[in-house]
């Protein structure tokens, strides 16, 4: 299959980052390619059944004019919504996303990134389908599979037996089998009920000495005493999630380790307040507890587990690792390791520049893969306005593009 002529923007991933970044392009008129399925993700790898733990007004992708809000969407298709204390239903917002892509960014090109290099000054990249394009500039907008993280422990061990929530679109597969989560945040929490729920046995293993809850969302109507006392953000109530909410920018001049510290601890490992009544009571939470070892044993798995009483020994037929995400470019296997070997990173996440630029001129990373330069916001869709808004506004500048968000420019190749 022949070349296509040089694109001056690909955008690979068609998440809500990937999608709000190419409706500001879109809207700045810079010529641009977005390959991916859209909300793939979402509609394959979030268990049917769940909610977003951000609420309302917090779960919208992000255009030009802020007419694809989810708000929006809910009002035209007669779907229940309020912007606050409301969790959102997967099925609404994968719905809303679709919609937001068939709306704004009608352009989205279902195949997959199979490889990315470079040539010369430009990016090389070859197609699922076979074609083969340059671009001058590329964003990775590749969200979170990539970097699904099961413990030493429980990697390699066989599928039928062990995996990582991300893997399960379907939990009532598991219905009248022994479950054990291992993880204490949303997705192992969460996870947990929708399998006690469909008829399974749920046992979860937290390594820390308790579950954490998130607080349930103030009165709209809180007196400006209150308000002053616990903003409210995107990220939840308080000022230090409203510090991360709104100040992205500024925290990328933190040092290194604060940085660390804060992408690592702040909103922690911690259940939705919604979420509590689900699964308090319901079955057994092994606070305290960690996993030692794991084998199989005859169609089982055998856990040795360590916990306050000491080391004991459990059967299960399933175990479902909650256990989150860790940033690894070296786990982005469509990248030419010449490029791959490029790119700066701290530790496994790239470094980046204020506009979201890595070493790697003209390569940028958005999403969870920018969380350790701009902050937590950055893993979850309220931190969309603002990576796609900047970032489209450092290429309209690096690609020369002068004209007036709106107004149409033509980059040639």
């Amino acid at each position: 299959m022949p070349e296509s002529p040089v694109t001056p923007v690909a955008v690979v991933g068609a998440g809500p980052y990937g999608l709000s970044i190419a409706a500001h392009l879109r809207g700045r008129g810079i010529d641009h390619r977005i390959f991916g399925s859209p909300m793939r993700s979402w509609l394959r790898h979030m268990p049917e059944g769940m909610f977003l733990k951000s609420v309302g007004f917090a779960s919208s992708l992000a255009d030009p004019v802020r007419r694809g809000t989810l708000a929006a969407y809910c009002a035209q298709e007669g779907l229940d919504y309020a912007d606050d204390a409301w969790p959102v239903p997967i099925d609404t917002f994968t719905g809303y996303g679709r919609w937001f892509q068939r709306t704004l960014v009608p352009e989205v090109e279902t195949a997959e990134v199979a490889r990315l290099g470079r040539d010369g000054e430009l990016f090389a990249l070859e197609l699922s389908t076979g074609e083969r394009l340059r671009a001058r500039r590329v964003v990775l907008a590749v969200g979170h599979l990539h970097f699904a993280h099961v413990p030493d422990v429980l990697a390699g061990l066989p599928q039928e037996l062990a995996t990582h929530a991300c893997a399960h679109r379907r939990l009532d597969t598991f219905a009248g089998r022994e479950v054990t989560v291992v993880g204490a945040g949303q997705s192992a929490l969460e996870s947990a009920a929708l399998l006690h729920e469909a008829g399974a046995g749920v046992r979860v293993l937290v390594r820390g000495p308790r579950v954490a809850w998130n607080p349930e969302p103030g009165e709209p109507d809180r007196s400006l005493l209150e308000r002053m006392r616990s903003p409210v953000s995107g990220l939840g109530s308080g000022w230090r999630s409203y510090a991360w909410s709104n100040g992205p920018g500024m925290f990328r001049h933190l040092p290194f380790q604060a940085r660390t510290a804060i992408v690592r601890r702040a909103l922690g490992p911690a259940g939705a307040w919604w979420l509590k009544p689900r699964i308090t009571g319901r079955f057994p939470l092994d606070a305290g507890t960690s996993v030692r070892a794991a084998e199989p044993a005859a169609g089982r798995l055998r856990l040795t587990l360590a916990g306050p009483e000491g080391e004991r020994q459990l059967l299960t037929d399933h175990v479902l690792a909650g256990t989150g995400y860790r940033v690894d470019v070296a786990r982005l296997g469509f990248l030419e390791p010449a490029l791959a070997a490029r790119i700066r990173r701290a530790g496994g996440p790239p470094v980046l520049s204020p506009g979201f630029e890595s070493s790697v001129p003209g390569l940028y990373f958005v999403g969870l893969a920018a969380a350790q330069t701009f902050g937590p916001v950055m893993r979850f869709v309220y931190g969309s306005e603002f990576a796609a808004r900047r970032v489209a506004r450092q290429l309209a500048r690096s690609l020369g593009a002068r004209s007036a968000p709106g107004a149409p420019v033509r980059l040639a190749g």
